[in-house]
């Protein structure tokens, strides 16, 4: 860093020479404001970042191609034709000049790109500068190879830096966007500062005749002496190493993160023949991380549709309870869990929290009442294919397969009784699930459905989540899912430009893993719009509204919403509901004060025992006592 900051003060000396000290004031105002906009507003406008990284890659290639020599050879740039014999000698020594013309080519060549790049998107600008980085790295390994003494340790140290940042820029695009507009940003502030010194002292020293050459980098500097290289040396060696250590600590960092990053096994493959029919077992092994004692676990592969025409695998568990009263089957509490993510590994069977990241914290109460969990992890999280995040026949779907599917198990036997619970995501699943399940799933007949916040209104959820505190994160999962269901909304175009590489990263990380708090940063540097389109208008408003849960639940429904919930509002929920009412389907409709969107849930919410009651009644065919009734 060291040495390219010599590079770039070495071209704007030789500006600051060359160019008349009014047109070099006004060009360092305008990079300045140029780079402060791109510093204070990283995410506001790709054209704004494709400009500054144009600009600074046009300085950078001409101060390789044109400008001084190494100035930690050279010394400071001065106006002394005398100086000419001690730049030739510097050149002697210093860096090959073809090291120099292919650094200043790839950095012009890296403008040129960007610029006729057809459509440039921050894609291309990550991946260019990522391999720049490499490219310019290499570069500086040749050039330590082909030097001695410090100034070998320091390009070596340089280059490998370098190549480090080069692939991590690679490995974290979206990471990357915000580093090069920062970094972008701030070289094109400083060179701005630099010019406008250099104007004004050039402007100073033409009112004032008879001075002799100063150095342009040092107001009021005596004439330039002879170079220091030993003491330039030592600080460019010190550079590099720093850079090298800030390079290898991001890149431990980086290692650790995507090896936190969940991780199938085998057991998620599907063979290469499966049953044609849904709702059948592939395979089952024993499971046991989360399962308390007096329980018995097992996951479960098994075969399932996203819609009529689309088969799939989806993957779950099962807990059964050891000691069932009267060794009678026991009935089954069919949980859909909240949202995980939308990428493979957020199954919640594969997460070190496989009940409690999918906000299941009544565990103990189902078991110690004798009622056996099946809980599917949807389609598409631990197998492969599409999630239908918030589409409601593939997550429906899911849910009766996999209690089908669970009836299958070899050593354990379940009751023909259900009851579907669903929080969040899952609380959409559940009523789903209720509304299709007639039809779909005549063997799993439904004796209630509780949806727990319910993800109800999607067209107003999705609008609002640009509201929400890292709400950006969710609406990836959206764009992600429904882009996969639903080709044809192109839903990707709805989100901002800028802002459409983050996005696809967000959708790539599971709530769970450290590498969401990435996302979440992300989300609130964001200070544009998410969305370039209005998403509830068009072809993908469309399909969000033919996926609100408006079906008829013929099963007993109760709908519970946090009154202090931020994201699903209570509001829209009361508004939701109200709707049902109208169209005559019975519900029980249950707010708890203080309790927000998780906290609803939790073991020690006023719900859990409520729940719990509800569910036994169910179970024993008790008459459900609605808040509205069909008139």
């Amino acid at each position: 860093m060291n040495r390219l900051g010599a590079r770039i003060r070495a071209s704007v000396a030789d500006a600051g020479t060359r160019l008349p000290p009014a047109v070099t004031i006004t060009v360092g105002l305008v990079c300045a404001l140029l780079g402060a906009a791109v510093v204070l507003r990283p995410f506001a406008s790709l054209a704004l970042l494709v400009v500054a990284i144009v600009a600074g890659a046009v300085v950078l290639g001409v101060a390789e191609l044109v400008g001084d020599d190494d100035p930690a050879a050279t010394g400071p740039a001065t106006r002394d034709p005398g100086a000419g014999r001690t730049r030739r000698a510097a050149r002697a020594v210093g860096r090959p000049r073809w090291t120099r013309a292919a650094r200043g080519g790839l950095f012009l060549a890296l403008a040129v790109a960007v610029l006729v790049w057809p459509a440039p998107t921050i894609v291309v600008v990550a991946v260019l500068v990522g391999a720049g980085l490499v490219v310019a790295g290499v570069l500086d390994g040749v050039e330590g190879v082909r030097s001695s003494g410090v100034d070998r340790w320091a390009r070596l140290a340089l280059g490998a830096a370098s190549v480090v940042l080069g692939v991590l820029a690679l490995a974290w695009p979206d990471v990357t966007v915000l580093v090069v507009a920062v970094v972008f940003g701030v070289r094109l502030v400083v060179l701005g500062v630099r010019l406008v010194l250099a104007g004004v002292r050039r402007r100073r020293a033409r009112a004032t005749p008879g001075e002799g050459p100063v150095a342009l980098d040092t107001p009021g500097a005596a004439p330039a002496g002879p170079p220091a290289p030993r003491r330039h040396g030592r600080a460019a060696l010190a550079g590099a190493v720093l850079a090298f250590v800030a390079a290898g600590a991001l890149a431990t960092v980086s290692v650790g993160l995507q090896r936190a990053a969940p991780q199938v096994d085998a057991f998620y493959d599907p063979p290469e023949s499966v049953p044609a029919e849904p709702g059948r077992l592939v395979r089952a092994e024993p499971f046991t991380r989360g399962v308390p004692d007096g329980a018995t676990a097992w996951r479960i592969l098994y075969t399932t549709t996203l819609d009529e025409a689309e088969p799939a695998v989806a993957s779950g568990l099962v807990v059964v309870p050891d000691v069932v009263e009267g060794d009678a089957a026991p009935p089954v509490v069919a949980w859909a869990h909240g949202t995980t993510g939308a990428a493979r590994g957020c199954a919640p069977s594969v997460l070190d929290e496989p009940f409690g990241s999918g906000a299941f914290y009544l565990l103990d109460d189902v078991l110690t009442r004798g009622w056996a969990i099946v809980a599917t992890d949807y389609a598409g999280l631990g197998t492969p294919g599409a999630h239908p995040y918030l589409v409601g026949q593939g997550e429906a779907r899911s849910v009766l397969d996999a209690v089908r599917a669970a009836r299958e198990l070899d050593g354990t036997a379940l009751g023909e009784q259900t009851v579907v619970w669903g929080h969040s995501q899952g609380g959409h699943a559940a009523l789903w699930t209720g509304s299709v399940a007639p039809e779909y799933a005549p063997d799993v007949p439904l004796a209630g459905v509780a949806a727990l916040a319910p993800a109800s209104d999607l067209t107003g959820l999705v609008s609002h989540l640009e509201r929400v505190a890292g709400g950006s994160v969710f609406a990836s999962y959206v764009v992600e899912a429904y882009d996969a269901a639903y080709p044809e909304t192109d839903a990707a175009a709805y989100v901002r430009p800028g802002a459409r590489l983050v996005v696809r990263e967000m959708a790539s990380r599971c709530l769970s893993e450290p590498s969401v708090l990435v996302s979440v940063a992300e989300a609130l540097s964001m200070d544009q719009p998410l969305w370039t389109t209005e998403p509830t208008s068009g072809a993908l408003g469309e399909r969000l509204a033919e996926n609100v849960p408006t079906g008829p639940v013929a099963a007993p429904l109760l709908v519970a919403q946090g009154a202090s919930d931020t994201l699903i509002l209570p509001t829209a929920q009361d508004a939701y509901v109200g709707t049902l009412c109208t169209a005559g389907q019975p519900v029980d409709y249950r707010t708890y004060e203080g309790r927000d969107h998780v906290g609803l849930v939790r073991a020690d919410s006023p719900l859990a025992p409520d729940l719990v009651r509800w569910t036994e009644a169910r179970f024993a065919g008790d008459p459900p006592t609605p808040t509205c009734a069909a008139g």
